[in-house]
C-alpha cells in the first residue's frame, strides 16, 4: 500500500503595507496631535475678548459750504486687553471716520505692542479738507447739526500678532466699529462710548 506523504503547510503570506493609506495615517495622527495642542493652548491661555471704547472727541475748524466738508475729529482711544498671558503687537492700524457711510476722512495710527492685562490710549485725529460729499448726505449732517448733535461712525482694521511666552501667531485682522456722537456745543465730549470687535 503506498504511503502518503504529508505536504508541508504554507504559511500565508501578510500582504506588503500600501504606503499611501501609511501616509494617511501619519498625517491624520499629526492632524489630531496638532489640534489637541490647540485645544490644550485655548484652554490654558482662555484669551478674552478686546475693550475698545472712545475716551472722549472733538471737532474744530467746522465748514460745510457747496457740498464740501472741512473740519478737524479728534478721537482719544482707549484699548484693554484684559487677558492673563497673552499680549499683542499691532503691526499697523488704518482708520476711518465714516458718516451715513460716506467716508470723510482717514488716519494711520503708529504701531505699538500691547502687553497683557494693559491699558493703552491714543489719539485718532481725521482731517477733512474740503471732502466732496453727495447732496443727500450734506443736507442729512446740516439737520442733525441743527439739533447740536451728529453721530458718526470710527472704524479702525489693525493687523495684528499674538503673543503667548515665546511663540507669537501669524498676522489676525482686528475690525473695531464706534458711533460716537459728536456734541458742537461742547469743546471736548467726555462721554465714553463703547465699540464692537471682531477677530
Amino acid at each position: 500500500m503506498p504511503t502518503v506523504t504529508p505536504q508541508p503547510s504554507q504559511t500565508p503570506r501578510r500582504p506588503a503595507p500600501n504606503p499611501i493609506r501609511l501616509i494617511g495615517i501619519i498625517l491624520l495622527a499629526i492632524v489630531v496631535l496638532l489640534g489637541l495642542a490647540v485645544l490644550i493652548t485655548w484652554l490654558v491661555v482662555k484669551p478674552k475678548r478686546l475693550v475698545y471704547t472712545i475716551e472722549n472727541s472733538s471737532i474744530k475748524g467746522y465748514n460745510l459750504t457747496n457740498d464740501h466738508l472741512s473740519a478737524t475729529f479728534d478721537f482719544t482711544v482707549r484699548s484693554y486687553n484684559p487677558n492673563k498671558r497673552v499680549s499683542f503687537y499691532y503691526d499697523s492700524i488704518e482708520a476711518t471716520v465714516n458718516y451715513n457711510d460716506q467716508t470723510l476722512a482717514f488716519y494711520a495710527v503708529e504701531p505699538f505692542y500691547q502687553r497683557h492685562r494693559n491699558v493703552t490710549r491714543f489719539n485718532v485725529e481725521f482731517v477733512a479738507k474740503s471732502t466732496a460729499l453727495p447732496s443727500f448726505v450734506s443736507r442729512d449732517f446740516l439737520l442733525e447739526k441743527a439739533t447740536g448733535k451728529v453721530q458718526l461712525d470710527v472704524w479702525l482694521k489693525a493687523r495684528i500678532r499674538y503673543k503667548v511666552g515665546a511663540w507669537k501667531s501669524r498676522h489676525r485682522t482686528l475690525r473695531i466699529s464706534c458711533s460716537p456722537v459728536l456734541e458742537f456745543n461742547r469743546f471736548k465730549n467726555l462721554k465714553r462710548t463703547y465699540c464692537s470687535t471682531e477677530l
